[in-house]
């Protein structure tokens, strides 16, 4: 899928909220979307997602719970810094409790160690998250934001995502990459 978008829905369903990106792309899965673009659910997979991305994705956008105080429910657009995330070479390998930024730590890890190029630009779609205890199902505010993250993702496939920050004002850069 070289030069494509990997949209990747990354949570536990499990933990209740946790579940949003696989909720979120579970959704999109009912949408036709250009053919450059893929949507997968990684779930818990996160070493599964690096080496996916070791493919030449251009764009990478994660969906995924994202707490950063808001009400619950509240969607987030974030642009991930190149230099966000634990540096190259400090990647914790734990197979079922990978972050996304320990996701993006391996593959500047797994890119180091093969030559390949990571993703030119990463987003993040995240959603403030209600409740991640144990138990299964979103909570009220966060299943109803499933539909408008469904309608920003489709926006973002259908847009090119060099004028995403026109089309899409909620976008937030990450300050030192303590957003994930």
């Amino acid at each position: 899928m070289s030069g494509g978008t990997l949209i990747a829905g990354i949570g536990n369903v499990f933990l209740g909220d946790d579940g949003f990106g696989v909720e979120v792309v579970r959704a999109l899965s009912a949408h036709h979307l250009p053919d450059h673009v893929e949507v997968v659910d990684f779930g818990v997979r996160g070493v599964h997602l690096a080496y996916q991305l070791l493919d030449g994705y251009d764009t990478l956008v994660l969906v995924d719970a994202t707490a950063r105080g808001g009400e619950p429910g509240t969607l987030y657009l974030i642009e991930v810094d190149e230099c966000a995330g634990a540096p190259i070479g400090g990647a914790v390998l734990d197979g079922h409790h990978m972050s996304p930024d320990a996701v993006l730590a391996l593959l500047g890890t797994l890119c180091a160690g093969t030559g390949g190029t990571p993703p030119r630009r990463t987003l993040v779609l995240g959603c403030e998250p209600a409740s991640v205890e144990e138990g299964m199902g979103l909570s009220g505010p966060v299943a109803a934001a499933v539909p408008e993250a469904v309608r920003t993702l489709v926006g973002l496939a259908r847009e090119d995502l060099v004028t995403t920050e026109e089309r899409f004002p909620m976008l937030l850069s990450s300050p030192g990459g303590d957003v994930l």
